[in-house]
């Protein structure tokens, strides 16, 4: 374990060093021989989804501030030299996706655009129109926003309840839909509770979304979900089952729709996967590249806390081989929290950033042998 903190002094924005080292506790974290987790932004209240510019500034959305972040980078762009709330006042906005010269951010309520004016070291947005609308819910209704390599927008609508149904009078409740235009929105997949990450596998293209189940069955029931779309309108069973397939409580003994799709793998109940990234980087090793990164939010209303972890998950084709923690020890000593990872996005030089929206923070995570590996993958 080689673990790193890097600390701010220059901005009088960031706490200082001291206290904000004791604040965030990175050396009780573990990850595999050779990576190393750096600070690369604090103070980024309720720091969610994260996106880059082809400049190299990352936005980082939020939950409960109502503010969008601009994360200016240093000169090695290893770390942010300055934190700007680019907006403020907005209604939720946990996604940010960056595409051809805009920033998009995800309300509760809609999808818009962005323009983008920068000086040497600020940059400023203006709104550029709506382009999806959405049931303005609270309950699983924060939109992750991401475009596909075909250059499409996806977005999640959560269900706006622990469990109900929906599918008959408002259909837009749990799925995944594609926003072709401005209203033009398309349902690929449905039967999704809270869906709060996806992406698309390198070579293949498909898409793969985490879930997160019910609540108030227990501490071990249902298991939390990653899922793979096969086809559009693919079916992932909620409300009617969880896992396997296995009736609900409420739906026992009562008409179930058929072709319902399992999940590819379930995770422990309650860990609360979130964020989710392909790594396709050069900079780790091998058995790193193209495989799927998770992050594990943690429970909240287990007995026992679980997650609070990013995953490593491997893949040979579409099938997994391994599921296994990347970096864990957000959960300390007695239980304790010292953060809760949200989204995880792949960087130019191959290192990946980390946001955390209990610690309010942003970390980096490298290799230490990144220059020889970029030699050697040339």
């Amino acid at each position: 374990m080689n673990i790193k903190l890097i600390l701010f002094s220059t901005f009088s924005i960031f706490s200082s060093a001291a206290l904000y080292a004791q604040q965030l506790q990175l050396n009780q974290l573990s990850l595999p021989k050779g990576f190393s987790i750096d600070v690369y932004a604090g103070n980024v209240d309720g720091a969610r989804q994260l996106t880059i510019d082809d400049q190299g500034v990352v936005f980082v959305g939020s939950r409960g501030e109502g503010k969008v972040y601009a994360l200016m980078p240093n000169a090695s762009k290893t770390k942010a030299k300055k934190v700007i709330t680019l907006l403020s006042g907005l209604n939720y906005p946990n996604g940010v996706s960056f595409h051809e010269g805009k920033l998009y951010v995800g309300e509760l309520d809609q999808v818009s655009m962005y323009k983008l004016s920068r000086t040497t070291n600020t940059i400023k947005a203006s709104p550029n129109g709506v382009i999806g609308s959405f049931p303005n819910k609270r309950w699983h209704g924060y939109k992750y926003i991401k475009f596909s390599p075909e250059g499409k927008l996806y977005t999640a609508v959560g269900m706006p309840c622990n469990t109900c149904f929906y599918r008959d009078t408002q259909p837009i409740f749990g799925t995944i839909v594609k926003i072709n235009a401005t209203d033009d929105i398309e349902i690929m997949a449905r039967g999704i509770r809270n869906s709060v990450g996806f992406d698309w596998q390198p070579k293949s293209g498909s898409l793969w979304f985490t879930d997160n189940g019910q609540d108030m069955l227990g501490d071990d029931t249902p298991p939390d979900e990653l899922n793979r779309i096969s086809y559009k309108g693919e079916d992932f069973g909620f409300p009617y089952v969880y896992g396997d397939n296995v009736p609900a409580p409420d739906y026992i003994g009562k008409p179930i729709p058929k072709n319902l799709t399992k999940p590819e793998h379930k995770f422990q109940a309650h860990v609360a996967p979130l964020g989710m990234t392909f790594y396709t980087g050069g900079q780790f090793p091998k058995p790193y590249q193209n495989q799927m990164l998770i992050s594990q939010h943690g429970s909240w209303n287990r007995t026992t806390p679980v997650g609070y972890r990013i995953m490593l998950v491997t893949l040979n084709g579409s099938k997994i081989t391994q599921v296994k923690p990347f970096i864990s020890g957000w959960l300390g000593d007695k239980n304790q929290v010292l953060g809760r990872p949200v989204d995880i996005l792949n960087m130019p030089d191959g290192s990946i950033l980390i946001s955390d929206d209990y610690a309010n923070a942003v970390y980096r995570v490298s290799y230490q042998n990144a220059h020889s590996l970029s030699h050697q993958n040339k």
